[in-house]
């Protein structure tokens, strides 16, 4: 489904990816795991069209893709839940969630998203005329999933949902991801929890220093000297 070739990324004059390379197949749940500054999110961001590669092929369902512009990426059914959120605070739940199916033109379909979304995080329904700057944390991640649902997509790029979030809510939201995934969702999760991400995915390619350093499936990788002393305290 997803393809990057040889991909290096730069912010002005700093180089901050070095010829990634990774896959995602149709129905998979892969994790993109490393330190902070790895290059993790940059990865997501350029794939969605937010940064452009310096050099390297990306590839969506044998489609390049790494010229196009952000809605048109989106139009293809790649949609990206940032760490950042980009709620609009002043808009109430049902506003925000409704702005995630723009590209929909179709009004019965964007009604049978959002009732996907209500039935996935039943909090949003009860929250739906609040606005979204009044949520708790974890309601608004759970706001930014949702939106990022709205548009049916086939490829979701997650950004560290589980980031400032108690225990008991991370383990919503990671429940949530799992419940997706088991609907058929295809799925490229970044996230700091390793343990928990390792354990829901079936993938994983740890980055390190902007290069792919590790790839793998999840429990091997859970299992891996490696990564149990670097990432797993263990």
């Amino acid at each position: 489904m997803l393809e990057l070739d040889s991909i290096n990324a730069s912010y002005d004059f700093l180089q901050v990816l070095w010829d990634v390379s990774l896959t995602v197949r149709e129905d998979e749940f892969v994790a993109l795991i490393g330190p902070n500054g790895a290059g993790k999110t940059t990865t997501l961001r350029t794939i969605a069209g937010l940064l452009k590669p310096s050099a390297g092929h990306i590839k969506y369902r044998g489609q390049q893709i790494q010229g196009l512009l952000p809605h048109e990426i989106h139009r293809l059914g790649i949609s990206f839940v940032s760490e950042t959120m980009n709620l609009f605070p002043s808009m109430s739940v049902y506003e925000n969630l409704l702005l995630g199916a723009y590209t929909v033109p179709d009004k019965k379909a964007k009604l049978r998203s959002l009732d996907f979304v209500f039935e996935l995080f039943p909090r949003l329904h009860e929250r739906r005329n609040q606005m979204a700057g009044t949520l708790s944390g974890g309601e608004r991640k759970m706001l930014a999933l949702g939106r990022g649902l709205m548009s049916s997509p086939s490829l979701l790029l997650v950004d560290e949902p589980s980031l400032g979030l108690a225990p008991m809510l991370t383990a919503s939201v990671f429940e949530a991801l799992q419940t997706l995934h088991a609907k058929g969702m295809t799925i490229l999760l970044v996230e700091q929890n390793v343990n928990s991400t390792l354990r829901i995915t079936n993938r994983g390619y740890v980055l390190e220093h902007g290069r792919i350093v590790m790839q793998g499936p999840s429990a091997e990788l859970k299992s891996n000297s490696y990564v149990q002393k670097a990432y797993l305290g263990v």
